[in-house]
């Protein structure tokens, strides 16, 4: 007992180094959901945000899991249910640079569950940790890169509390939802986050963007690539010309 002891101190003081040679970038998607969010109806299969399986933003085809399963840079390392809200966490991990994504189906119904984590992770207060076979991973908080994908919540419903930063560190943060610049300018102000990457009007909010985004991330890219990465993504899928991607996806305050 006194050897678990110990080895759980030393666990705890030496997180910091753990955590700073293993980057990690975690996602949290709320999944599309028909019934219990304020969007334009999509197909019942794809709106189902109790099925991470079928859904839009995470089993479909340009859906979270999907297109980082069939990437040739990451490998799937790790797949849980965490509960009935977060139904599905899939741990990716880059094939060269030390790199760990990790990304959460949340169900859709908790959509705003989803965007008070997000933002608390930005802020510093909502933090955790991972093992990954002897591999401890930091999340929330403590990775370094925090990202929301999915619809903007904060069209529908208000937010209490203005997530002030807790710890003084300052997090890069993407958000990949409709107009979330305006929604979200004084939540990460007031977190202290960098944004990267958010939108000024609607957009759809499928995995190529973030993706693009995160690869320029990783290879140590400046903010106005990584987001002209986003943009250039964005066009490719939506063929809505590069000028207004650009327009669309932009970076800071």
């Amino acid at each position: 007992m006194k050897k678990l002891f110990l080895g759980l101190i030393l666990v705890f003081l030496l997180f910091p180094l753990f955590a700073q040679e293993r980057q990690v970038i975690h996602v949290m998607v709320a999944l599309c959901d028909n019934k219990y969010q304020g969007i334009v109806k999509v197909p019942k299969g794809i709106g189902n945000g109790q099925d991470p399986n079928s859904n839009l933003y995470w089993g479909c085809g340009y859906g979270m899991r999907t297109m980082f399963r069939k990437s040739a840079d990451w490998k799937e390392v790790r797949r849980d249910k965490v509960d009935s809200i977060r139904l599905e966490r899939i741990v990716f991990k880059h094939k060269i640079k030390n790199y760990y994504l990790v990304a959460d189906a949340y169900n859709g119904q908790y959509i705003k569950r989803c965007t008070e984590d997000f933002l608390n992770s930005c802020a510093g207060v909502k933090k955790d940790t991972l093992m990954v076979g002897s591999t401890i991973l930091g999340l929330n908080g403590n990775a370094r890169l925090v990202s929301y994908v999915g619809h903007n919540g904060l069209m529908d419903f208000k937010l209490s509390n203005i997530y002030q930063n807790k710890d003084g560190k300052q997090r890069d943060a993407i958000i990949i939802a409709c107009a979330s610049k305006q929604y979200f300018s004084p939540y990460l102000y007031a977190a202290k986050a960098k944004p990267l990457v958010w939108s000024t009007h609607l957009m759809s909010a499928e995995a190529y963007t973030v993706y693009d985004a995160v690869m320029a991330y990783i290879n140590g890219q400046s903010d106005e690539q990584i987001r002209e990465a986003a943009a250039a993504a964005y066009n490719r899928y939506q063929k809505c010309g590069i000028k207004a991607a650009r327009r669309l996806l932009v970076t800071g305050f």
